[in-house]
């Protein structure tokens, strides 16, 4: 058998391809989306070696156009789950007993197949499953999915590496063990690349997975597993199901095999399996990892000397990207008044500039909301707004549901810095503002740092170095990932390793070698070389 320490391939972010007009790249895409709107899938489940089809379909709609279907999936039952986790331990074993080279191949391949043939196609199903544009789907299901993969191989061989001091005589080992049993997976919809990255990277450090991905993801998270077995990655090590959570929950959370859940989603739903893991703890072999990041209610702070045009950018950008779907959304400001009058008036420009509408439409910034219950919970709080007496909508606030799901970019006004929308993650395309006097920043500091449970991101914009310093230390606990100069959200795998703590999760990083920490079990292995054969001590001697 031949051995060496193998050096990994290094890895670098994969660049952006820019979809402007004229290039390659952009007609490319636009014909994917013709060919894919144009076709009816039909998705399985992927249980074992077995694609698992029952019967029990629900359509897959464009949020963007919800009478269009683009195919159906396959819903199975609590008979799945159990199916799903003895697949997982059957093939347990053997993926843990291969050498860890043979992993950081499979997923090396995954990484090239979705840079390089499945560009396209992942994109395509980004866009018109969640309702992206281009621009968006390429940063996250291809280039951040990319980045997920590579640089995740780069951390377990940093983490393999790490051994302990053996002094004379001794040969001190560290191994790093998957842990015991199997890993749930449970991914949100907003972000194809956090949907293949919670499986995968458990599965890259040896341990077997039970995917459940969100129904709204479904359309991209069926490529994204097409790629795994293009991959290699042998049946069994990733299950891919289709199951409502309180049926999956019930058997999971039970099962004495459980080792670990790797969540991006809601803090109710986080919070309730963690109580229930808690409930259950003597049933399990091992305590089992939780590792999940959860909401935000993300903020943007403008001193008097920040750049009102810079401030009003990073608003737009922070707050409508993606209709504020995502966990690191700008969704609440507070603006000193001496630079708001000029804050307010590029603010307003960009969104009277921005177009909305259908994905498959490159000149729209801006599509629709992800379903029903996203359109109905956001409508909800921009009503609400616009019947306080301390609040005023000054742009937007027009919701139409006829075709798809479109809710205008929203921005709101409000003198009371606890308004309900200062407080609340909505996870929408709604922006409110604090107006703060600009003497009174200090007191603007702990307005900040109090008012949202959650600390996921935030951003500071200021000229003066010494308020970017107070702010960076004053609100030290307000963000697990902090921004200075720029909107709160953009995080690129191993350079702005992601993750907050408070209500916003448990902060373990991913797109960092501590996430992988979390799914290790270390084992220490001491050798003695000239072993004692008798128990005295020096000490002991006449």
């Amino acid at each position: 058998m031949s051995t060496a320490i193998y050096k990994v391939p290094v890895p670098k972010n994969e660049p952006v391809n820019s979809y402007a007009p004229g290039t390659p790249e952009r007609a490319s895409l636009q014909a994917k989306l013709k060919e894919l709107r144009s076709q009816e899938v039909d998705v399985p489940m992927y249980i074992g070696a077995e694609e698992v089809r029952t019967g029990k379909t629900h359509p897959l709609n464009p949020p963007h156009d919800h009478q269009h279907k683009l195919g159906q999936f396959h819903e199975g039952d609590a008979s799945h789950v159990d199916q799903a986790i003895k697949a997982a331990l059957a093939a347990k074993q053997e993926w843990a007993d291969l050498h860890w080279q043979q992993r950081a191949a499979v997923f090396l391949k995954a990484a090239d197949l979705i840079a390089g043939p499945y560009r396209d196609k992942i994109n395509a199903a980004t866009m018109l499953g969640q309702s992206k544009n281009a621009y968006q789907a390429e940063i996250d299901s291809a280039c951040e999915l990319a980045d997920f993969l590579r640089f995740n191989v780069k951390y377990m061989t940093e983490i393999y590496e790490e051994q302990p001091y053996s002094p004379d005589g001794i040969w001190n080992r560290m191994e790093y063990r998957p842990l015991e049993g199997f890993v749930f997976a449970l991914t949100p919809f907003n972000f194809t690349a956090i949907a293949g990255n919670l499986p995968s990277s458990a599965a890259l450090m040896g341990n077997t997975v039970v995917w459940k991905p969100a129904y709204s993801q479904i359309y991209s998270a069926n490529v994204v597993m097409e790629i795994f077995r293009e991959a290699g990655v042998p049946d069994g090590v990733i299950n891919l199901i289709y199951v409502d959570g309180p049926t999956v929950g019930k058997k999971v959370f039970t099962h004495p095999d459980f080792a670990g859940i790797h969540f991006t989603g809601s803090t109710a739903v986080f919070q309730t399996i963690w109580k229930t893991i808690g409930e259950n703890i003597e049933t399990y072999k091992s305590y089992p990892r939780i590792v999940g990041e959860t909401g935000g209610k993300d903020f943007i702070l403008a001193h008097k000397t920040a750049d009102a045009k810079q401030v009003a950018t990073a608003i737009t950008r922070g707050a409508f990207e993606y209709q504020g779907q995502k966990c690191s959304a700008a969704s609440r400001v507070y603006v000193a008044n001496n630079i708001w009058d000029d804050v307010k008036k590029n603010l307003l420009a960009d969104i009277k500039d921005i177009k909305m509408g259908g994905p498959e439409d490159f000149d729209n910034f801006f599509n629709a909301v992800i379903d029903r219950k996203a359109f109905d919970k956001i409508k909800g709080y921009i009503d609400h707004a616009k019947e306080s007496n301390v609040a005023e909508v000054i742009a937007g606030g027009e919701c139409d549901d006829s075709k798809g799901y479109f809710i205008q970019p929203t921005v709101i006004v409000t003198k009371d810095p606890q308004y309900v929308t200062m407080q609340e993650e909505i996870f929408g395309p709604v922006v409110t503002i604090y107006v703060y006097e600009a003497e009174n920043f200090d007191e603007t500091l702990t307005l900040v740092d109090e008012t949202s449970p959650y600390a996921l991101t935030g951003a500071i914009f200021s000229n003066d170095r010494y308020i970017i310093e107070k702010a960076t230390k004053r609100l030290s606990q307000a963000a697990g990932n902090f921004y200075v100069n720029d909107k709160p959200t953009g995080a690129v795998v191993n350079q702005n390793p992601f993750g907050g703590a408070r209500k916003s999760g448990t902060n373990d990083k991913a797109g960092s070698k501590l996430n992988l920490l979390r799914w290790c079990s270390a084992r220490m292995v001491k050798e003695t070389f000239v072993t004692p054969s008798d128990y005295k001590y020096p000490f002991m001697g006449e």
